[in-house]
């Protein structure tokens, strides 16, 4: 399936997006930024993409502008301090932004959003007075101060936030054990800035009604700003294969232990509470240390947990595709990526009501639902489906129609162009959606 071209009463529109990290294993912001860009690129738009380290896969589509910067934070906390300075030209950290990131890391705040956000400001306006136009520009996650700049240059900004770091603050104090990991906790995020940034562009696009009320709440944007186009799902990779025989006792879980928001712990509850011969692989860190491993020890189903490690996206797929079902057991959700890859692999699941899960579900129909932090009530619902074939098979087929149907990349793509469609239109007409002195909440 492939985005529809333009119609012929749509005008082809040049897009610059913005993204501070680029690469796919950077997290969700890199995998939407390609496939969002190749799509829009496959209606007939023409692509710029300024962006910063690490950088994207190979983007034949578009036109990449890499914006460098000396990853000072990524080295703090890899404890690389002797690879602080650049070799070739250590005066390079005396530079104003550099100096920032240096000096922003070693306090613990994370530093990249804003330095990018300016960095991309000065190439914006470089590819402007050099008579590059653009009609939109499209920031991925990063709401730094330079996007109003950006916005002062007379050009339309929308941003995506799939969900407000207010949610992963809040996750972190779940998980600090004293005041030290606390007070780094509350330094680290730059939830200030991108709260103040948010409610000055002209749109925030977001992939679930709850990320938006969380991002109304959270970051007082105005609920007229905001339009839910949903995430998009390559469904050309996550698809099933006949080939690959299912386990008929084997639970399938994505998601990172030490993430409160993912559950991890109430799985290993839930485990505990079903029949012996049903197992649960988790992709996750591997290593000795991995805290999950206590858990299981503890209620006794260390035998039943196979840890797999970072694995490529062939090898999810497969795994996908192999497993009973697959156990989304999230407190909270901006959208719930790893539902909506396991039915598009023709896999049943079991979610959790929390966050965007609750909708995801309720949109493709291809699993149960059980309650948040309820070990009882995830185990009830994997056996539903580990008990009757009949009603797994029904699930995965409806699950996969309906992701396709509804979370593939061109619905999301014509979504989004929908929305540059309306600003450009409305910039053109000189009646801008918001001003840059806008400083009440939620105007």
């Amino acid at each position: 399936m492939t985005a529809a071209p333009l119609s012929g009463s749509a005008r082809p529109l040049r897009i610059a997006f913005v993204a501070y990290r680029g690469n796919m294993n950077s997290g969700g912001q890199g995998i939407y930024l390609w496939f969002l860009a190749r799509e829009l690129a496959r209606m007939g738009h023409e692509i710029d993409i300024f962006v910063g380290p690490p950088y994207p896969d190979p983007m034949p589509f578009a036109r990449v502008v890499e914006l460098p910067n000396q990853q000072f934070w990524a080295k703090w906390v890899l404890n690389q301090t002797d690879e602080l300075l650049p070799k070739d030209d250590p005066l390079q950290v005396l530079a104003p932004l550099n100096f920032y990131e240096l000096a922003a890391s070693r306090i613990g705040f994370l530093p990249e959003p804003f330095a990018f956000s300016v960095r991309a400001f000065r190439q914006l306006a470089q590819h402007l007075r050099a008579g590059q136009g653009f009609d939109i520009v499209h920031d991925v996650q990063c709401l730094g101060y330079g996007l109003l700049g950006i916005r002062a240059l007379g050009l339309p900004v929308v941003t995506t936030v799939h969900h407000p770091l207010s949610v992963d603050r809040r996750a972190s104090f779940i998980r600090d054990e004293t005041l030290k990991d606390a007070v780094g906790t509350m330094k680290f995020y730059p939830i200030g800035m991108q709260a103040f940034v948010a409610r000055r562009l002209d749109c925030v696009l977001t992939s679930s009604e709850m990320s938006a009320r969380q991002i109304v709440q959270d970051f007082g944007v105005h609920p007229e700003r905001l339009r839910n186009v949903r995430n998009g799902l390559d469904t050309e990779l996550f698809s099933p294969d006949s080939d690959v025989e299912k386990s008929d006792s084997n639970l399938l879980c994505v998601g990172r232990s030490t993430d409160p928001n993912k559950g991890i712990r109430t799985l290993i509850h839930a485990l505990a509470r079903l029949p012996e011969h049903i197992t649960l692989t988790l992709v996750d860190d591997k290593s000795p240390d991995n805290q999950v491993r206590q858990w299981a020890r503890e209620v006794g189903v260390l035998e039943r947990l196979r840890l797999t490690g970072r694995v490529e996206s062939k090898e999810l797929v497969r795994l996908y595709r192999k497993a009973t079902a697959v156990v989304v057991p999230s407190r909270y959700e901006g959208f719930g990526l790893p539902a909506v890859e396991a039915m598009a692999c023709g896999t049943p699941v079991v979610a959790t009501r929390a966050g965007a899960l609750t909708e995801v579900m309720d949109l493709t129909g291809g699993g149960v639902l059980a309650e948040r932090d309820d070990p009882e009530s995830i185990a009830a619902g994997v056996q539903t489906l580990i008990g009757n074939t009949e009603t797994r098979t029904l699930m995965a087929k409806r699950g996969r129609e309906r992701v396709v149907e509804m979370l593939s990349w061109p619905g999301v793509a014509a979504a989004t162009a929908e929305v540059y469609g309306e600003l450009v239109e409305r910039s053109r007409r000189g009646r801008p959606t918001t001003t840059i002195t806008s400083a009440k909440v939620g105007n």
